[in-house]
């Protein structure tokens, strides 16, 4: 049985919305001025996160510090191996995408079986390339034990796959955050492993949105969105008239999950860029600490001084330091060579000064 991958969906009002808002939110992200330490550390935590929740989705009890400390410390321990090695796992395979990103490399069946390698590695550093499962194999829930959805046979799930990806490599006339919607549903629909299936749809949507431009310096966790309500992520990817791959699910109009999918990424978006803001003032602040450490007493009691006068003479600086002319004058010429000071009126009788450019912004912030 042949089955052409050719997904169904109609760009709505709401699509071109979340659109809009992705494209602004990602300009707004590229253009924010942000030290690399902060980036570094955003970055770290998004990493972080992403994990958590991925791994929450499928029932993953550790917490954020939890994985901290798992990452981080190879003698800690929770006590719950499978959970650990689930983290780790993810882990080592978002690190990876990032490293694919980077050298653009092109998705195929390969970097796909690698990619879940890596997540079920547990963190292991040897691994060797997965191949699709070879049975047939069943999601049901797991409450109630009832058949939730029946994925296509193991003897098409090779060809499947190879349609998919020849789609996602060929495909330039949609927008990247569509691209990634359709192919994390096809994914999930083929289900062609046993177990690790939603991890690395969640992973390989990633990658397919930084190879498109969309990776907002590694900011964003889509995971979070999914699993703040897991019942949303489940309906919205669960369409079809039948819970049967062959009984109508290749062919269904997959328009509601693209929609939800890409409210999820503007929701990501946005959120990165409130909080590249925030830290944009934070690193505004401890440079600002950072400048005022650098003065000596003098300078900042002097400091003071132009918090009432925009300009000064040396003779006003000789009398809030209690120093003789000579000195005073001597100070003034070696904070104007250090860049504390610029001389706004050369007159040798009555010389006055500013403050530099950098510390009279500080003034101002203060």
């Amino acid at each position: 049985m042949s089955i052409k991958f050719n997904p169904h969906f109609t760009i709505t009002i709401r699509i071109a919305s979340y659109l809009t808002r992705i494209e602004t939110s990602k300009e707004k992200v590229l253009h924010l001025p942000i030290t690399p330490s902060v980036l570094a550390s955003l970055r770290e935590t998004a990493r972080l996160y992403t994990t958590h929740y991925s791994t929450m989705i499928e029932g993953n009890r550790l917490e954020p510090e939890q994985i901290q400390q798992v990452l981080s410390n190879k003698e800690y321990y929770t006590g719950r191996e499978r959970e650990e090695d689930e983290v780790k796992g993810y882990y080592a395979a978002l690190k990876q995408i990032e490293e694919w990103s980077i050298k653009k490399t092109p998705i195929t069946e390969s970097l796909i079986q690698k990619l879940h390698a890596l997540v079920m590695s547990g963190g292991r550093t040897k691994i060797k390339a997965t191949p699709y499962r070879d049975g047939q194999n069943a999601i049901r829930d797991s409450r109630t034990k009832n058949l939730v959805y029946m994925p296509p046979e193991a003897k098409d799930v090779s060809m499947l796959m190879k349609e998919m990806v020849h789609w996602v490599s060929t495909n330039k006339e949609l927008p990247p955050p569509i691209k990634a919607a359709i192919i994390h549903y096809q994914f999930a629909t083929i289900h062609p492993y046993y177990d690790g299936n939603g991890r690395t749809a969640r992973l390989l949507t990633t990658l397919v949105l930084h190879l498109g431009g969309y990776d907002l310096k590694g900011l964003y966790s889509l995971e979070e969105y999914y699993a703040r309500n897991l019942g949303a992520y489940y309906d919205a990817i669960s369409v079809g008239p039948s819970h049967n791959y062959y009984r109508g699910r290749a062919e269904s109009d997959i328009t509601p999950w693209i929609e939800y999918f890409l409210e999820g990424m503007a929701i990501a978006f946005e959120s990165v860029m409130k909080q590249m803001k925030t830290a944009k003032k934070k690193g505004a602040k401890d440079q600002s600490d950072l400048l005022l450490r650098k003065l000596d007493p003098k300078q900042r009691k002097v400091l003071d001084l132009f918090q009432a006068f925009e300009t000064i003479t040396a003779k006003q600086i000789g009398d809030c330091l209690g120093v003789k002319p000579r000195t005073s004058a001597k100070l003034c010429q070696d904070w104007v060579r250090v860049g504390f000071l610029t001389i706004a009126d050369f007159s040798n009788k009555a010389r006055k000064y500013r403050l530099a450019k950098k510390f009279s912004d500080l003034l101002q912030e203060k």
